[in-house]
């Protein structure tokens, strides 16, 4: 039978985390059970590992680093990554499981916003901040992943051994699916009934600057991962400023024959040098994402054959 992981990283969770444990121990009764406690104040890792979890801990804060110590030490055919909060289902996760251990699927990612979530939510800058990143990640990356911020996924090995984190907190969802989609790796959404925390349970994320740190991600992500793109828009908004500089200089010219309003000129100058230096460094980082893209390739061949020896 292949070996599921079931990964819950936790920050003061107490109120929820035996539940949470025990019910993913019945859904999937095969699987082993990983809280891994980032530093929480409570009792949340006494708790998990009475309720039968294997805990662990984390000291570095932050969601990321969370996720990058679970996806370094433990070894399985599947990864089900879930929150402590009780806020997704159990009852789904050999749903979610199947298409990874079916070989479907690289990453699973349980959709939240096409279900209940905005029922169930009461913030309402959360989910804004939901709608916008969906939005700015597919058009980006011209995909059609329904829940890009969703704590709830599934992970094939070839997927988790692959993936260089880089974030350290919540924005590391939003780093999953960007790298995922760059590197053409199959996404697979199932419809999740998500449910709201319980009473007495508090929310980790911060609207404002956790919302401002995933956008800067994608930003980040996007300069990385299509940076001719990126850097052709810069380019053409330095032209477009460059040529109203130009006008009024040209416009004297052709009046009177002679080239006045000189600093004019030069800002002009100066924001089409600009231009041409940025679509020249996007051409050139263009080239090296695409020869990273060639050696990541090569990794997965050596990752696959290193699997079946």
């Amino acid at each position: 039978m292949s070996k599921i992981a079931v990964l819950i990283p936790c920050y003061n969770e107490a109120k929820t985390i035996e539940k949470v444990v025990k019910d993913f121990k019945r859904e999937l009764p095969e699987a082993d059970i990983y809280v891994y406690d980032n530093n929480s104040t409570d009792n949340t890792a006494q708790i998990a590992e009475q309720a039968g979890a294997i805990v662990r801990h984390e000291y570095m804060q932050g969601k990321g680093n969370v996720i990058r110590r679970m996806f370094r030490e433990i070894d399985a055919d599947c990864y089900l990554m879930t929150d402590g909060d009780d806020t997704y289902p159990a009852s789904q996760a050999r749903e979610m499981c199947n298409p990874i251990l079916e070989g479907k699927a690289e990453m699973v990612v349980g959709d939240r916003l096409s279900s209940t979530y905005f029922t169930e939510n009461k913030r309402m800058f959360h989910n804004f901040g939901n709608v916008l990143v969906r939005f700015l990640v597919n058009k980006t990356f011209k995909s059609n992943v329904r829940d890009i911020m969703t704590g709830y996924r599934a992970f094939s090995k070839m997927f988790v051994k692959s993936f260089p984190i880089i974030s350290g907190g919540f924005e590391i969802e939003t780093e999953m699916t960007i790298h995922a989609l760059d590197k053409k790796m199959k996404l697979e959404n199932i419809l999740i009934e998500y449910r709201d925390r319980p009473e007495g349970s508090v929310s980790k994320l911060n609207t404002v600057s956790d919302g401002l740190k995933v956008l800067k991600t994608i930003a980040s992500l996007f300069k990385q991962y299509k940076p001719f793109t990126f850097f052709s828009i810069l380019s053409f908004i330095s032209l477009l400023i460059g040529i109203v500089f130009f006008i009024p200089p040209l416009l004297g010219y052709l009046d009177t024959g002679l080239v006045e309003k000189f600093p004019s000129l030069i800002a002009a100058s100066f924001f089409g040098i600009v231009a041409i230096q940025l679509f020249i460094g996007g051409l050139i980082l263009e080239s090296i994402a695409r020869k990273d893209r060639q050696n990541f390739e090569l990794h997965l061949i050596n990752l696959e054959q290193n699997k079946n020896k």
